[in-house]
């Protein structure tokens, strides 16, 4: 063998060896986050966050899985690591037991997005550590 096919078989192996590496790398996309008490709620995030403007949506229940109507939802989005700490977004209900929020995250990197909820049965926080990509 020559240089060139040494090189070319090289290249080649990589090729294989990545694309392998890539087709039984674990993937936790389909995971679905746990849901997180929060007082007398749980709350679970339904849906991946992003670099920039983001709807937040995130499920809330009851302790018995049934659709919760709390009075008040505040979302907060912090990056301990980097200090940052975005201010408190309102939240709103588009259906029984679910909910979005507005925030916009400035760069990507591991976020706690904290959700503070209020209602006649009580109050609780739940805080999601997750990854904006």
């Amino acid at each position: 063998m020559n240089r060139r096919d040494v090189l070319v078989f090289v290249a080649f192996a990589a090729v294989i060896a990545a694309l392998a590496a890539w087709l039984w790398w674990p993937d936790d996309s389909d995971e679905q986050p746990s849901r997180i008490p929060a007082g007398p709620y749980l709350v679970q995030l339904t849906g991946p966050l992003r670099v920039g403007a983001n709807t937040i949506e995130f499920d809330i229940t009851d302790r018995q899985e049934n659709p919760a109507a709390p009075t008040r939802v505040l979302v907060e989005p912090a990056m301990p690591q980097m200090g940052h700490a975005l201010p408190p977004a309102p939240a709103e209900a588009t259906a029984p037991g679910h909910y979005r929020a507005a925030v916009d995250l400035p760069m990507s990197g591991q976020w706690e997005i904290t959700v503070d909820v209020s209602g006649p049965p009580g109050t609780g926080t739940a805080t999601f550590s997750v990854g904006a990509t």
